[in-house]
Protein backbone atom coordinates (compact mmCIF):
# COMPACT_ATOMS: atom_id res chain seq x y z
CA UNK A 1 0.00 0.00 0.00
CA UNK A 2 1.12 3.66 -1.01
CA UNK A 3 1.60 5.55 1.60
CA UNK A 4 -0.64 7.76 0.71
CA UNK A 5 -3.19 5.08 0.83
CA UNK A 6 -2.34 3.98 4.19
CA UNK A 7 -2.97 7.38 5.60
CA UNK A 8 -6.30 7.62 3.57
CA UNK A 9 -7.50 4.23 5.24
CA UNK A 10 -6.09 5.07 8.64
CA UNK A 11 -8.55 8.15 8.04
CA UNK A 12 -11.11 6.37 7.34
CA UNK A 13 -10.93 3.27 10.07
CA UNK A 14 -10.96 6.23 12.60
CA UNK A 15 -13.72 8.29 10.66
CA UNK A 16 -15.95 4.88 11.11
CA UNK A 17 -15.22 5.19 15.02
CA UNK A 18 -15.68 8.90 15.09
CA UNK A 19 -18.98 9.03 12.94
CA UNK A 20 -21.10 6.21 14.79
CA UNK A 21 -24.36 6.30 13.94
CA UNK A 22 -25.48 4.71 17.44
CA UNK A 23 -24.23 4.35 20.75
CA UNK A 24 -21.48 2.50 21.82
CA UNK A 25 -23.60 0.64 24.74
CA UNK A 26 -26.39 -0.52 22.34
CA UNK A 27 -28.37 -3.50 22.44
CA UNK A 28 -27.49 -5.87 19.74
CA UNK A 29 -24.32 -5.70 17.44
CA UNK A 30 -22.90 -2.73 15.65
CA UNK A 31 -22.68 -2.72 11.83
CA UNK A 32 -20.18 -0.77 10.20
CA UNK A 33 -20.85 0.66 6.41
CA UNK A 34 -19.17 2.45 3.64
CA UNK A 35 -21.73 3.26 0.88
CA UNK A 36 -22.79 6.29 -1.01
CA UNK A 37 -19.53 8.76 -1.18
CA UNK A 38 -21.31 11.65 -3.33
CA UNK A 39 -23.39 14.12 -2.82
CA UNK A 40 -26.91 12.86 -1.53
CA UNK A 41 -26.27 9.69 -1.81
CA UNK A 42 -24.68 9.57 1.87
CA UNK A 43 -27.36 11.11 3.19
CA UNK A 44 -30.27 8.86 2.22
CA UNK A 45 -27.92 5.89 2.65
CA UNK A 46 -27.51 7.50 6.30
CA UNK A 47 -31.18 7.80 7.46
CA UNK A 48 -32.03 4.58 5.84
CA UNK A 49 -29.36 2.82 7.70
CA UNK A 50 -30.09 4.79 11.20
CA UNK A 51 -33.88 4.12 10.26
CA UNK A 52 -33.34 0.22 10.45
CA UNK A 53 -30.90 0.77 13.58
CA UNK A 54 -34.02 2.03 15.36
CA UNK A 55 -35.98 -0.60 13.95
CA UNK A 56 -33.89 -3.52 14.55
CA UNK A 57 -32.26 -2.71 17.86
CA UNK A 58 -28.73 -2.77 16.31
CA UNK A 59 -26.73 -0.37 15.59
CA UNK A 60 -24.62 1.25 12.89
CA UNK A 61 -21.42 3.44 12.30
CA UNK A 62 -20.12 5.21 8.61
CA UNK A 63 -17.19 5.17 7.11
CA UNK A 64 -16.90 8.00 4.63
CA UNK A 65 -15.60 6.52 1.74
CA UNK A 66 -13.06 8.68 -1.28
CA UNK A 67 -15.68 10.10 -3.91
CA UNK A 68 -13.57 8.45 -6.70
CA UNK A 69 -14.95 5.10 -7.40
CA UNK A 70 -10.98 4.91 -8.51
CA UNK A 71 -9.76 5.62 -4.90
CA UNK A 72 -12.55 3.76 -2.75
CA UNK A 73 -11.54 0.33 -5.17
CA UNK A 74 -7.91 0.50 -3.91
CA UNK A 75 -8.74 1.08 -0.26
CA UNK A 76 -11.24 -1.66 0.34
CA UNK A 77 -8.49 -4.27 -1.96
CA UNK A 78 -6.14 -3.32 0.26
CA UNK A 79 -8.50 -3.70 3.49
CA UNK A 80 -9.90 -6.46 2.51
CA UNK A 81 -6.64 -8.36 1.56
CA UNK A 82 -5.43 -7.74 4.96
CA UNK A 83 -8.81 -9.43 6.48
CA UNK A 84 -9.86 -6.38 7.96
CA UNK A 85 -12.79 -6.75 9.86
CA UNK A 86 -13.71 -2.83 10.26
CA UNK A 87 -16.35 -2.35 7.74
CA UNK A 88 -19.51 -4.86 7.59
CA UNK A 89 -21.18 -3.76 4.48
CA UNK A 90 -19.26 -2.11 1.46
CA UNK A 91 -21.28 -0.53 -1.36
CA UNK A 92 -19.93 -2.30 -4.37
CA UNK A 93 -19.84 -0.35 -8.12
CA UNK A 94 -21.28 -2.70 -11.15
CA UNK A 95 -17.34 -3.10 -12.29
CA UNK A 96 -16.47 -4.66 -8.73
CA UNK A 97 -18.09 -8.15 -8.30
CA UNK A 98 -15.19 -9.87 -10.59
CA UNK A 99 -12.62 -7.94 -8.73
CA UNK A 100 -13.60 -8.58 -5.27
CA UNK A 101 -15.99 -10.87 -5.28
CA UNK A 102 -13.99 -13.64 -3.24
CA UNK A 103 -13.63 -11.59 -0.26
CA UNK A 104 -18.16 -11.11 -0.25
CA UNK A 105 -20.37 -13.54 1.70
CA UNK A 106 -23.45 -15.31 -1.01
CA UNK A 107 -26.05 -13.17 -0.12
CA UNK A 108 -28.01 -16.16 -1.49
CA UNK A 109 -27.92 -17.64 1.68
CA UNK A 110 -29.44 -15.16 3.32
CA UNK A 111 -32.31 -13.42 0.89
CA UNK A 112 -35.05 -15.06 -0.43
CA UNK A 113 -35.50 -16.01 -3.90
CA UNK A 114 -38.53 -13.30 -4.38
CA UNK A 115 -36.48 -10.07 -3.05
CA UNK A 116 -33.86 -11.52 -5.52
CA UNK A 117 -36.02 -11.72 -8.59
CA UNK A 118 -37.34 -8.06 -8.21
CA UNK A 119 -34.81 -6.57 -9.47
CA UNK A 120 -33.49 -6.33 -12.61
CA UNK A 121 -31.92 -9.60 -13.94
CA UNK A 122 -28.88 -8.08 -15.58
CA UNK A 123 -27.85 -6.35 -12.16
CA UNK A 124 -28.46 -10.12 -10.30
CA UNK A 125 -26.32 -12.08 -13.28
CA UNK A 126 -23.43 -8.98 -13.03
CA UNK A 127 -23.73 -9.66 -9.17
CA UNK A 128 -23.42 -13.24 -9.56
CA UNK A 129 -20.02 -14.92 -9.23
CA UNK A 130 -19.27 -18.62 -9.74
CA UNK A 131 -23.03 -19.25 -9.03
CA UNK A 132 -22.90 -17.14 -5.52
CA UNK A 133 -24.87 -13.71 -5.05
CA UNK A 134 -21.78 -11.44 -3.73
CA UNK A 135 -23.79 -8.06 -4.11
CA UNK A 136 -27.68 -6.65 -3.61
CA UNK A 137 -28.45 -4.65 -6.44
CA UNK A 138 -29.11 -0.90 -4.82
CA UNK A 139 -29.20 1.56 -7.81
CA UNK A 140 -28.91 1.85 -11.29
CA UNK A 141 -27.01 4.17 -13.41
CA UNK A 142 -26.36 5.91 -16.91
CA UNK A 143 -24.63 8.45 -18.34
CA UNK A 144 -26.68 11.82 -19.44
CA UNK A 145 -27.05 14.59 -20.86
CA UNK A 146 -27.87 17.60 -18.77
CA UNK A 147 -28.94 21.00 -20.59
CA UNK A 148 -29.53 24.69 -20.09
CA UNK A 149 -33.08 24.57 -21.86
CA UNK A 150 -33.26 28.33 -21.43
CA UNK A 151 -30.56 29.47 -22.97
CA UNK A 152 -31.11 27.20 -25.87
CA UNK A 153 -34.09 28.61 -26.72
CA UNK A 154 -33.11 32.26 -25.83
CA UNK A 155 -30.05 31.63 -28.19
CA UNK A 156 -32.28 29.12 -30.96
CA UNK A 157 -30.98 26.09 -30.42
CA UNK A 158 -32.79 22.60 -30.30
CA UNK A 159 -30.74 19.65 -27.67
CA UNK A 160 -27.93 18.31 -29.65
CA UNK A 161 -28.54 15.34 -31.31
CA UNK A 162 -24.93 14.61 -32.20
CA UNK A 163 -21.71 15.86 -30.43
CA UNK A 164 -20.42 18.53 -33.63
CA UNK A 165 -23.90 20.00 -32.52
CA UNK A 166 -23.15 20.14 -29.07
CA UNK A 167 -19.54 21.92 -29.82
CA UNK A 168 -21.69 24.31 -32.19
CA UNK A 169 -24.02 25.36 -29.90
CA UNK A 170 -21.75 25.46 -27.02
CA UNK A 171 -19.56 28.26 -28.93
CA UNK A 172 -22.30 29.92 -29.63
CA UNK A 173 -24.45 30.15 -26.73
CA UNK A 174 -21.14 30.71 -24.88
CA UNK A 175 -20.03 33.87 -27.13
CA UNK A 176 -23.49 35.37 -26.65
CA UNK A 177 -23.72 34.97 -22.82
CA UNK A 178 -19.96 36.26 -22.13
CA UNK A 179 -20.56 39.45 -24.44
CA UNK A 180 -23.60 40.33 -22.40
CA UNK A 181 -22.04 40.12 -19.05
CA UNK A 182 -21.83 36.26 -17.91
CA UNK A 183 -18.08 36.10 -17.92
CA UNK A 184 -17.77 32.56 -16.14
CA UNK A 185 -20.16 30.70 -18.79
CA UNK A 186 -18.20 27.28 -20.34
CA UNK A 187 -19.88 25.46 -22.59
CA UNK A 188 -19.12 21.64 -21.67
CA UNK A 189 -18.16 19.99 -18.32
CA UNK A 190 -18.12 16.34 -17.55
CA UNK A 191 -15.74 14.06 -15.61
CA UNK A 192 -12.21 14.83 -17.01
CA UNK A 193 -9.99 13.78 -14.39
CA UNK A 194 -7.60 9.90 -14.57
CA UNK A 195 -10.09 7.64 -13.24
CA UNK A 196 -12.67 5.60 -13.68
CA UNK A 197 -14.85 8.03 -14.16
CA UNK A 198 -12.87 9.12 -17.24
CA UNK A 199 -13.18 5.58 -18.83
CA UNK A 200 -17.08 5.83 -18.32
CA UNK A 201 -16.81 9.07 -20.61
CA UNK A 202 -14.72 8.19 -22.81
CA UNK A 203 -16.40 4.68 -23.52
CA UNK A 204 -19.79 6.87 -24.26
CA UNK A 205 -17.79 8.98 -26.89
CA UNK A 206 -15.94 6.13 -28.12
CA UNK A 207 -18.58 3.70 -28.97
CA UNK A 208 -21.51 6.85 -29.91
CA UNK A 209 -18.18 6.90 -32.96
CA UNK A 210 -18.87 3.31 -33.53
CA UNK A 211 -15.08 2.65 -32.21
CA UNK A 212 -16.42 -0.01 -30.07
CA UNK A 213 -16.33 -1.39 -25.97
CA UNK A 214 -12.42 -1.66 -25.46
CA UNK A 215 -12.77 -5.49 -25.98
CA UNK A 216 -14.44 -7.47 -27.69
CA UNK A 217 -16.55 -10.05 -26.10
CA UNK A 218 -14.13 -12.91 -27.09
CA UNK A 219 -11.50 -10.74 -24.82
CA UNK A 220 -9.19 -9.53 -28.01
CA UNK A 221 -8.28 -5.84 -27.84
CA UNK A 222 -10.04 -3.65 -30.05
CA UNK A 223 -9.73 -0.08 -28.45
CA UNK A 224 -7.27 1.29 -31.05
CA UNK A 225 -8.83 1.62 -34.42
CA UNK A 226 -9.82 5.15 -36.23
CA UNK A 227 -13.58 5.68 -34.89
CA UNK A 228 -11.91 5.28 -31.39
CA UNK A 229 -8.85 7.76 -32.29
CA UNK A 230 -11.56 9.92 -34.39
CA UNK A 231 -13.50 10.03 -30.82
CA UNK A 232 -10.48 11.01 -28.77
CA UNK A 233 -9.32 13.46 -31.24
CA UNK A 234 -12.61 15.72 -31.12
CA UNK A 235 -12.67 15.47 -27.50
CA UNK A 236 -9.10 16.69 -26.70
CA UNK A 237 -10.00 19.99 -29.56
CA UNK A 238 -12.64 21.06 -27.01
CA UNK A 239 -10.36 21.58 -24.12
CA UNK A 240 -10.00 25.07 -23.62
CA UNK A 241 -12.54 26.05 -25.91
CA UNK A 242 -16.04 24.79 -24.89
CA UNK A 243 -14.67 23.16 -22.16
CA UNK A 244 -12.42 24.43 -19.58
CA UNK A 245 -9.00 23.04 -19.09
CA UNK A 246 -9.72 22.95 -15.73
CA UNK A 247 -11.95 20.29 -16.34
CA UNK A 248 -8.94 17.74 -16.88
CA UNK A 249 -9.07 17.61 -12.86
CA UNK A 250 -13.16 17.02 -12.76
CA UNK A 251 -15.51 14.34 -11.32
CA UNK A 252 -18.71 14.44 -10.77
CA UNK A 253 -19.05 16.66 -7.76
CA UNK A 254 -16.77 19.28 -9.66
CA UNK A 255 -18.78 18.67 -13.05
CA UNK A 256 -22.05 19.20 -11.29
CA UNK A 257 -21.00 22.57 -8.82
CA UNK A 258 -19.89 24.11 -11.90
CA UNK A 259 -23.24 23.22 -13.93
CA UNK A 260 -25.38 24.22 -10.89
CA UNK A 261 -24.28 27.36 -10.31
CA UNK A 262 -25.21 28.65 -13.76
CA UNK A 263 -21.74 28.51 -15.49
CA UNK A 264 -22.43 25.80 -18.23
CA UNK A 265 -24.20 25.21 -21.25
CA UNK A 266 -24.26 21.36 -20.69
CA UNK A 267 -23.19 18.76 -18.39
CA UNK A 268 -22.07 15.03 -18.81
CA UNK A 269 -23.56 13.28 -15.53
CA UNK A 270 -25.27 10.82 -13.71
CA UNK A 271 -28.68 10.81 -12.67
CA UNK A 272 -28.32 12.03 -8.94
CA UNK A 273 -27.45 15.98 -10.42
CA UNK A 274 -31.14 15.63 -11.30
CA UNK A 275 -32.31 16.40 -8.39
CA UNK A 276 -30.30 18.40 -6.86
CA UNK A 277 -30.33 20.84 -10.07
CA UNK A 278 -34.12 21.28 -9.05
CA UNK A 279 -33.46 21.83 -5.08
CA UNK A 280 -35.11 24.96 -4.47
CA UNK A 281 -31.78 27.30 -3.52
CA UNK A 282 -30.61 25.90 -7.15
CA UNK A 283 -29.55 28.90 -8.87
CA UNK A 284 -30.50 26.77 -12.22
CA UNK A 285 -34.14 24.87 -10.90
CA UNK A 286 -36.62 24.52 -13.91
CA UNK A 287 -33.87 25.41 -16.28
CA UNK A 288 -32.31 22.29 -17.04
CA UNK A 289 -33.19 19.49 -19.45
CA UNK A 290 -32.00 16.25 -19.49
CA UNK A 291 -31.59 13.60 -22.84
CA UNK A 292 -29.35 10.93 -24.21
CA UNK A 293 -25.56 11.82 -24.66
CA UNK A 294 -25.34 12.74 -28.57
CA UNK A 295 -24.52 10.24 -31.30
CA UNK A 296 -20.99 10.67 -32.93
CA UNK A 297 -22.41 10.84 -36.25
CA UNK A 298 -25.92 11.39 -37.72
CA UNK A 299 -26.51 8.11 -37.97
CA UNK A 300 -24.97 6.84 -34.84
CA UNK A 301 -25.65 5.45 -31.63
CA UNK A 302 -26.75 7.46 -28.63
CA UNK A 303 -24.48 5.88 -26.00
CA UNK A 304 -24.67 6.07 -21.82
CA UNK A 305 -21.99 4.05 -19.67
CA UNK A 306 -24.24 1.61 -17.34
CA UNK A 307 -23.55 1.92 -14.17
CA UNK A 308 -25.01 1.78 -10.47
CA UNK A 309 -23.75 -0.11 -7.67
CA UNK A 310 -25.05 -2.76 -5.11
CA UNK A 311 -24.57 -3.55 -1.43
CA UNK A 312 -21.90 -6.59 -0.04
CA UNK A 313 -20.86 -8.02 3.27
CA UNK A 314 -17.43 -8.63 3.99
CA UNK A 315 -16.93 -12.29 4.59
CA UNK A 316 -14.59 -10.80 7.62
CA UNK A 317 -18.06 -9.15 9.27
CA UNK A 318 -18.35 -10.91 12.55
CA UNK A 319 -21.80 -10.24 12.24
CA UNK A 320 -23.00 -11.60 8.48
CA UNK A 321 -26.69 -12.48 9.29
CA UNK A 322 -27.61 -8.91 10.51
CA UNK A 323 -25.22 -7.18 8.35
CA UNK A 324 -26.81 -9.17 5.23
CA UNK A 325 -30.08 -8.12 6.76
CA UNK A 326 -29.26 -4.61 6.48
CA UNK A 327 -28.56 -4.91 2.85
CA UNK A 328 -31.84 -6.53 2.45
CA UNK A 329 -33.47 -3.62 4.04
CA UNK A 330 -31.75 -0.64 2.07
CA UNK A 331 -32.11 -2.25 -1.16
CA UNK A 332 -35.62 -2.78 -0.75
CA UNK A 333 -38.42 -1.14 -2.85
CA UNK A 334 -39.57 1.20 -0.15
CA UNK A 335 -36.18 2.61 0.63
CA UNK A 336 -35.58 2.05 -3.43
CA UNK A 337 -38.44 4.40 -3.74
CA UNK A 338 -37.56 7.25 -1.30
CA UNK A 339 -33.60 7.24 -2.84
CA UNK A 340 -35.79 8.08 -6.26
CA UNK A 341 -38.25 10.49 -5.11
CA UNK A 342 -35.13 12.29 -2.70
CA UNK A 343 -32.66 12.07 -4.55
CA UNK A 344 -33.15 11.06 -8.36
CA UNK A 345 -31.56 7.52 -7.80
CA UNK A 346 -32.24 5.20 -10.32
CA UNK A 347 -34.47 2.00 -8.78
CA UNK A 348 -32.91 -1.80 -9.71
CA UNK A 349 -36.47 -2.69 -9.60
CA UNK A 350 -38.52 -2.51 -12.73
CA UNK A 351 -42.00 -1.96 -10.84
CA UNK A 352 -40.66 1.12 -9.20
CA UNK A 353 -40.62 3.18 -12.94
CA UNK A 354 -44.28 2.72 -12.92
CA UNK A 355 -44.99 4.20 -9.67
CA UNK A 356 -47.26 6.82 -9.29
CA UNK A 357 -45.28 8.16 -6.77
CA UNK A 358 -41.55 7.95 -8.12
CA UNK A 359 -42.98 9.32 -11.26
CA UNK A 360 -44.63 12.43 -9.60
CA UNK A 361 -41.32 13.14 -8.01
CA UNK A 362 -38.78 12.77 -10.71
CA UNK A 363 -40.73 12.72 -14.25
CA UNK A 364 -37.70 11.69 -16.00
CA UNK A 365 -37.79 8.20 -15.29
CA UNK A 366 -40.20 7.01 -17.22
CA UNK A 367 -38.12 8.00 -20.47
CA UNK A 368 -34.76 6.41 -18.24
CA UNK A 369 -35.35 2.81 -19.41
CA UNK A 370 -34.92 3.00 -23.09
CA UNK A 371 -31.54 4.68 -22.16
CA UNK A 372 -30.61 2.37 -19.25
CA UNK A 373 -31.26 -0.32 -22.21
CA UNK A 374 -29.02 1.15 -24.36
CA UNK A 375 -26.57 1.81 -22.35
CA UNK A 376 -22.92 0.26 -23.04
CA UNK A 377 -21.46 -1.80 -20.20
CA UNK A 378 -17.97 -1.39 -19.31
CA UNK A 379 -15.61 -4.75 -20.21
CA UNK A 380 -15.67 -5.71 -16.40
CA UNK A 381 -17.12 -8.62 -17.07
CA UNK A 382 -14.75 -10.08 -19.43
CA UNK A 383 -11.51 -8.43 -17.68
CA UNK A 384 -12.57 -9.77 -14.52
CA UNK A 385 -10.10 -9.68 -12.02
CA UNK A 386 -7.22 -7.57 -14.68
CA UNK A 387 -10.70 -4.67 -15.50
CA UNK A 388 -8.55 -2.75 -12.74
CA UNK A 389 -5.73 -2.52 -14.55
CA UNK A 390 -7.03 -2.03 -17.79
CA UNK A 391 -9.03 1.02 -17.23
CA UNK A 392 -6.55 2.10 -15.47
CA UNK A 393 -4.32 1.99 -18.85
CA UNK A 394 -7.59 3.30 -20.62
CA UNK A 395 -8.17 6.50 -18.59
CA UNK A 396 -4.44 7.42 -18.53
CA UNK A 397 -4.41 7.66 -22.30
CA UNK A 398 -6.92 9.05 -22.82
CA UNK A 399 -5.85 11.89 -19.93
CA UNK A 400 -2.83 11.74 -21.99
CA UNK A 401 -4.49 12.50 -24.98
CA UNK A 402 -7.00 15.19 -23.86
CA UNK A 403 -4.30 17.49 -21.66
CA UNK A 404 -2.50 16.94 -25.29
CA UNK A 405 0.77 15.09 -24.06
CA UNK A 406 0.00 12.73 -26.63
CA UNK A 407 -1.62 12.01 -29.90
CA UNK A 408 -5.01 9.65 -29.93
CA UNK A 409 -3.27 7.57 -32.31
CA UNK A 410 0.05 7.21 -30.71
CA UNK A 411 -1.85 6.94 -27.18
CA UNK A 412 -4.26 4.23 -28.04
CA UNK A 413 -2.01 2.34 -29.90
CA UNK A 414 0.23 1.99 -26.55
CA UNK A 415 -2.78 1.10 -24.79
CA UNK A 416 -3.39 -1.60 -27.15
CA UNK A 417 -0.05 -3.41 -26.69
CA UNK A 418 -0.62 -3.01 -22.66
CA UNK A 419 -3.60 -4.80 -22.69
CA UNK A 420 -2.73 -7.45 -25.37
CA UNK A 421 0.75 -8.35 -22.89
CA UNK A 422 -1.46 -8.48 -20.25
CA UNK A 423 -4.18 -10.78 -21.79
CA UNK A 424 -1.49 -12.83 -23.03
CA UNK A 425 0.23 -12.91 -20.01
CA UNK A 426 -2.26 -13.07 -17.23
CA UNK A 427 -5.25 -14.11 -19.17
CA UNK A 428 -8.71 -12.72 -18.75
Amino acid sequence: MSGSLKRLAFGLVLSAALMGGGPSHAIGATITIACGAVGIFHDLCRAGAERWAAETGNAVEFVQSPGSTSDRLALFQQLLAAGAADIDVIEVDVIWPGILGRYFIDLGAYVDAATVAAHFPVFIENNTVDGELKALPWFSDVGLLYYRKDLLEAHGFSVPQTWAELAEAARAVVAAERASGSARMTGFVFQGKAYEGLTCNALEWIDSFGGGQILAEDGSVTVNNPKAVRALETVASWIGVIAPRGVLGYMEEDARGVFQSGNAVFMRNWPYAWALAQAPDSPVKDKVGVAPLPAGRPDGQHSGTLGGAGLAVSKYSPHPEIAADLVRYLASPPLQAERAIRGAINPTIPALYEDPEVLKAQPFLADLLPILEAAVARPSQIAGERYNQLSTIFWNVVHDTLAGRTTAETGLAAAERHLQRIRFRDGW
